[in-house]
């Protein structure tokens, strides 16, 4: 495949509702412009596309795959991004490499909820948007009921370029709207006609709401449809083109991918119509430094997406913003400020890839055998360095502590969590050290299941998945004063050690203080750090549930020795013994972390999702509107929010999604802290 200047390359990423027909689409798209030999197809496991396991599985996308063709002296780059919400990080690392993006909607059932969650997405990038209603063959197909569920739920700026001739079986052609003619479908291909009678005022009102719609994409063009009443057929395509790149018009085309009718037009939407690299905004860092796009400047490019493949090994997907980037040579990191060597790149068509010298501004590639780059890093040149702005991942909505099934493969499971959340920056684990408990995070129950999977058939080793422990903690509101004595003999020497120790309440946050007030020498001062560390050692079992202790104060001021039985050890055990005692008689009570919680979500849904955070004796801290969306901020105690991303689902029919992160500790409600100090002490039996 030759190279292309960035004016004819067309980046695309084609998103939407799972099940909704993108990868179908690209397969059609792929094998109308020659570029597969026959139709691939999600259901017999044929695709070029879904080729991995899990999607042969499961038969959808699980992962973004990239589709490089040429097509009407253009090279067009397609990007399939999964519909469903667990991997969203897939969609937002294709939108991002892409710039613009193909919103596919069924026919049949209009817009889902993959495709609103995705057009936020898009709209926040302000990404140029086409619209491609596939599935005009099937049974229920309603091309302009779809069109109307496009106009309804995602923008009122939806234009039609063609008028649908027919629904379901009865699909036949298409109107272009645009040329005012008519494409007939045979099996043979598309003739072009005139427009029929009986669908040329659709097409009359249609030309007349597109007209207008280019006219508003710039004042010089709107001045010129007043004063003439109407636009000349290069001004038409002037506005459309301009119209699009700015956001202000979305296209909808129409076509059955199955039947593979209608796909010249959409093949031709993408490359007549689309914003080319070089018409988006230029590549640029934290401090505004830009790099346009053009291939002979430095170079700039952002690695979008890690994977690894059986006999292959690690493979990168790179986007060039600037500059060319070549195979065998050294290139500088950017990101983590080290060297790199590029070897072999590949252009690709999903799993079926073409070695390449080079890959140069506006186009993509893949790239093999980095040493030291990943996910959201910048290549470029060590003479003119650059970071540019990361890729914004979506943050983790669900948490599980993660153990091996069998002991002893501990050290598996790490380097397999480390491989796989450095190809996955939407996975994320961590060992937390007041439960004792390894954590992953992900974006759903099937994302993690998903993990599970490959840790088995990649790094052999079984794992298993369950509730994570609440982070609880321990303190005291009270004050007291105790006597402990550790004395013990052996039949040699003996142990002695006597304390007397106050222990009293802390303001919050303020952790563990500890003192000496011991006078007159009833302790020696080489025992007193032993007290200390006696205590240290018992706080993180606490005194009531065996949580960690906070915000707390020891102070030894009395108490005795013997000079031959007394020693370090015995002092420890005493001072343990002291703070366990103390704790208990100075009102211990328990305490819990709260999250603070942003949920965003369609104004219909509002009070049903303040219920349920009351419900979860979470309050509400505020209320803000986000265009068709409320914002709810709240705090929510973290116990109840381990499986609220699947409820929040289910409470919203899939259109609300939420962030979390830690606030602060709260008292736990007495009838609460009675449950976890009753399964604390049930599980101290189990363990006995």
């Amino acid at each position: 495949m030759k190279q292309y200047s960035p004016q004819d390359i067309r980046n695309v990423a084609l998103i939407g509702h799972g099940g909704a027909g993108k990868t179908s689409l690209a397969e059609a798209l792929l094998h109308r412009a020659k570029a597969t030999p026959r139709l691939g197809s999600v259901s017999d496991g044929s695709s070029n596309l879904d080729y991995l396991p899990e999607e042969h599985k499961r038969q959808a996308s699980v992962s973004l795959a990239l589709a490089q063709f040429e097509y009407g002296g253009k090279k067009i780059n397609l990007i399939d991004t999964p519909g469903f919400a667990d991997f969203e990080g897939e969609l937002v690392a294709g939108m991002h490499a892409a710039g613009t993006v193909a919103v596919i909607v069924s026919a049949d059932s209009g817009v889902g909820v993959g495709a609103e969650l995705a057009w936020r997405r898009a709209r926040a990038l302000k990404l140029p948007a086409m619209i491609v209603i596939t599935g005009m063959d099937k049974e229920n197909a309603d091309g302009m009921a779809a069109l109307q569920s496009v106009r309804d739920k995602l923008s009122p700026k939806a234009v039609a370029m063609q008028i649908p001739m027919g629904n379901g079986p009865g699909f036949s052609g298409v109107v272009d709207v645009l040329r005012s003619q008519s494409f007939s479908f045979t099996d043979q291909g598309a003739t072009k006609a005139e427009v029929p009678d009986e669908h040329r005022q659709a097409m009359e009102d249609a030309h007349a709401h597109l007209m207008e719609s280019a006219a508003e994409s710039s004042e010089e063009l709107l001045n010129r449809y007043f004063d003439a009443g109407e636009l000349t057929q290069d001004e038409l395509v002037q506005g459309i083109h301009k119209g699009i790149a700015q956001g202000d018009l979305y296209p909808v085309l129409f076509c059955s991918a199955l039947q593979e009718h209608g796909l010249t037009q959409v093949l031709d939407g993408i490359t007549d119509l689309m914003p080319s690299p070089a018409e988006r905004p230029a590549a640029r860092n934290e401090a505004g430094d830009e790099r346009p796009a053009d291939p002979t400047g430095p170079l700039a490019a952002r690695v979008f997406k890690t994977a690894s493949e059986t006999h292959v090994g690690e493979i990168y997907y790179v986007r060039v913003y600037s500059g060319t980037l070549k195979a065998g040579s050294e290139v500088f990191n950017g990101t983590r400020d080290d060297g790199e060597k590029m070897s072999q790149i590949f252009h690709a068509v999903g799993k079926n890839r073409t070695e390449t010298e080079s890959v140069s501004a506006g186009d993509m590639g893949i790239a093999v055998k980095l040493r030291n780059s990943g996910t959201n890093d910048t290549l470029c040149d060590k003479g003119k360095p650059i970071s540019l702005l990361p890729i914004d991942f979506p943050s983790s909505v669900i948490d599980f502590a993660v153990r091996t099934v069998k002991s002893g493969e501990e050290d598996k499971m790490g380097t397999g969590l480390g491989r796989l959340t450095q190809e996955d920056p939407t996975l994320h684990f961590r060992h937390d050290e007041e439960t004792h408990e390894t954590i992953v995070s992900g974006m759903g129950e099937t994302h993690l299941d998903m993990m599970v999977a490959r840790l088995r058939e990649r790094f052999n080793v079984e794992v298993e998945l369950s509730t994570p422990r609440v982070a609880f903690r321990e303190t005291i509101r009270g004050k007291s004063e105790v006597h402990a004595r550790h004395k013990k003999q052996t039949g040699g020497r003996g142990q002695f050690a006597d304390c007397h120790m106050r222990v009293e309440a802390l303001p919050e946050g303020s952790g563990f203080e500890f003192a000496s007030e011991v006078v007159g020498g009833s302790i020696p001062a080489r025992f007193i750090p032993a007290i200390e560390k006696g205590i240290r050692e018992s706080m993180g079992n606490g005194a009531i549930a065996g949580y960690p202790m906070v915000d707390f104060k020891c102070t030894v001021f009395d108490g005795a020795f013997h000079n031959v039985d007394s020693s370090e050890a015995a002092f420890k055990i005493a001072g343990s013994m002291a703070f366990k005692e103390g704790a208990q008689q100075a009102k211990p009570t328990m305490l819990e972390p709260y999250l603070d919680v942003k949920i965003v979500v369609p104004k219909d849904y509002m009070g049903d999702v303040m219920g349920d955070i009351s419900s979860r004796r979470g309050r509400v801290q505020g209320m803000e509107t986000a265009g068709d969306d409320q914002v709810i901020n709240a705090q929510v105690p973290a116990a109840e929010m381990q499986r609220y991303a699947m409820d929040l689902r289910s409470l919203t029919q899939g259109r609300g999604h939420f962030e979390r992160r830690f606030s602060h500790y709260e008292e736990l409600p007495r009838d609460q802290q009675e449950k976890v100090i009753a399964e604390s002490k049930a599980a101290e039996e189990v363990a006995k």
